[in-house]
């Protein structure tokens, strides 16, 4: 592990915490801590994942012991090798260190079989014919018990020979499942003769064609965790009316038996975590992939320039809860800011230009001034920005009729440019059509920033940058993929309807100053006084730049919000 091991002097970070120092004082796992991450290799992590990540990674850095990347590969008909690629790249990338420790549930199924044929020889599993719309006939409801199966008193040689015959593939899928015997009367309606296995007869990404029966989420979960020596096996809220079924199994078959906790899963506002819904939305067309930085999916955040660090601290920021809420996605935006303010290369850049003339400069001069790297780390240093006659600045810092309070250009009006001069506008330039399209203005050479030759001052500083030495480059504007809080709280209405329409904005001439020219994908800026942005790894090319705003300066939305 690669952070130091937590004490026993420290705060417990919370309730998960608290039990795993009392385990530890009590010797119940022999001092041992193991956690594990089981994801389901059938699609891509989102957020909601990389908060268990960081717990269950946490718990064991931080009390010295040992953390399992393990896939619960069991349904082959949703199971790609393309998503167990991307959850591999998704934790190491996190930083969760699972070493040499990566299993498949697969690694596991000649196990679970030899298991299952332990229950049926204790009378405890059977073989059965109903078909599934019977079998939940039969379950009842959470007020009526249901009815026992009219196969569920077949003999163990029955059962035994039965589910021998399930395996080499002499049946159909929904013919036959191997169900527990437990209580078909339990108020927890997962009791109710759960079913163990099912006959799919698809082709695995591991095992290929040696499987036709695959074993049930409930039955192969408490086995994993068994197998691997587990010692807390942490979950999220709704498999807490699992973990029953979790304990039954365990102790019919008298195996070791790790300790099932849960947790509130993340509910992320304007944001949907259903791996279903994700896939929708890629399935539609609606975003770019699974990778679309608009997408709750760690790919997604990641190629909008997101840190582990900023995740990290995310994680930190929520903590671990109890009961399910909706969090606010401005926290996980804080924890961006945060990061990338100590971070993040300074640098200008122009989205929607405006071309401004400085008539009163020398034709040919062009001076080199220099510009602070990143004010918040001094080790950063400084660079050189090339300042000519010819700029652009943004046009939203220009205006004819500005309302009170605007303190930018005006004509007639001095506004200083960011490392350089102060400028006023003399002369504005419009087309046919009555648009602006340039802006004539004189310069003072006394009030050269950091010169000390002058003692004018201005309200207004703007960015800037040189015409003739400015890189053309992409800018992709990102924001909130929905429009509501929470897009799958309406009932009657699919969430899709509340889809953002105003999600992306691309900027395709946007002017940035030389210093990105060399930026490779993943380099993180911030463009002074327009937000953060990440050179994008899908789209940028040697000929052109492709830049994803991460996160604005500032929280826009909760601005928005309290105008309405």
């Amino acid at each position: 592990m690669n952070q130091q091991q937590n004490t026993s002097k420290e705060k417990p970070k919370n309730f998960i915490y608290e039990i795993i120092e009392e385990d530890i004082r009590t010797d119940k796992w022999g001092g041992r801590v193991h956690t594990r991450f089981p994801p389901e290799p059938n699609g891509y992590l989102h957020i909601g994942h990389a908060k268990s990540i960081c717990l269950n990674y946490g718990i064991a850095r931080d009390f010295n012991g040992k953390f399992n990347l393990r896939f619960d590969d069991t349904n082959p008909t949703k199971e790609e090798q393309e998503y167990v690629d991307s959850i591999i790249e998704d934790v190491k990338w996190l930083g969760a260190d699972f070493e040499d420790r990566i299993f498949y549930a697969s690694d596991y199924f000649d196990q679970m079989y030899e298991y299952a044929v332990q229950l049926i020889k204790k009378g405890k599993a059977y073989v059965d014919d109903l078909d599934p719309d019977l079998m939940k006939e039969y379950r009842g409801t959470i007020n009526e018990p249901g009815k026992e199966s009219p196969f569920r008193n077949r003999t163990v040689e029955e059962n035994l020979d039965l589910f021998e015959r399930m395996r080499k593939g002499e049946f159909k899928e929904g013919e036959k499942v191997l169900r527990a015997k437990i209580d078909m009367s339990s108020p927890n309606m997962l009791l109710r003769d759960p079913v163990m296995y099912r006959i799919l007869h698809a082709s695995h990404h591991r095992t290929g064609d040696k499987w036709c029966i695959y074993p049930t989420y409930d039955w192969a979960h408490g086995l994993e965790d068994s197998i691997e020596g587990i010692t807390h096996s942490i979950c999220t809220l709704e498999f807490e009316i699992h973990r029953p079924l979790y304990d039954w199994f365990l102790d019919e078959l008298g195996i070791y038996h790790p300790q099932q906790i849960e947790f509130a899963r993340l509910n992320l506002s304007y944001t949907v975590m259903s791996k279903r819904k994700l896939l929708e939305l890629v399935q539609s067309g609606i975003v770019d992939g699974w990778d679309d930085p608009r997408m709750p999916t760690i790919s997604g955040y990641r190629r909008r320039g997101y840190t582990p660090e900023a995740i990290w601290n995310f994680a930190e920021i929520i903590g671990v809860a109890k009961r399910d809420a909706l969090t606010d996605i401005a926290l996980l935006e804080y924890a961006i800011r945060e990061d990338l303010n100590k971070k993040a290369q300074r640098v200008m850049g122009v989205l929607k230009p405006l071309k401004v003339v400085i008539t009163n400069y020398p034709d040919d001069l062009v001076e080199e001034l220099d510009a602070i790297n990143n004010p918040e780390d001094p080790l950063m240093g400084s660079r050189k920005i090339p300042f000519r006659k010819e700029i652009y600045i943004e046009q939203s810092d220009f205006m004819e009729n500005p309302p009170k309070g605007y303190h930018r250009l005006i004509p007639g009006g001095e506004v200083r440019l960011r490392y350089a001069y102060i400028i006023k506008c003399e002369e504005v330039i419009k087309n046919a059509e009555g648009e602006i399209v340039e802006l004539r203005c004189t310069y003072d050479p006394d009030t050269k920033s950091g010169s000390g030759k002058s003692d004018k001052k201005v309200k207004g500083t703007i960015h800037w940058v040189s015409a003739k030495d400015a890189v053309n480059c992409e800018v992709r504007l990102y924001d909130r993929l929905f429009t509501v809080e929470d897009p799958s709280a309406d009932k009657v209405r699919d969430f899709k309807e509340f889809i953002n329409p105003n999600s992306l904005e691309i900027i395709t001439d946007a002017k940035l100053e030389p210093f990105v020219l060399n930026a490779k994908a993943g380099d993180k800026f911030q463009f002074e006084r327009m937000g953060y942005f990440c050179v994008d790894s899908k789209y940028s090319t040697k000929d052109k730049l492709v830049f994803n705003r991460t996160v604005t300066l500032k929280d826009t939305w909760a601005k928005s919000i309290n105008k309405k």
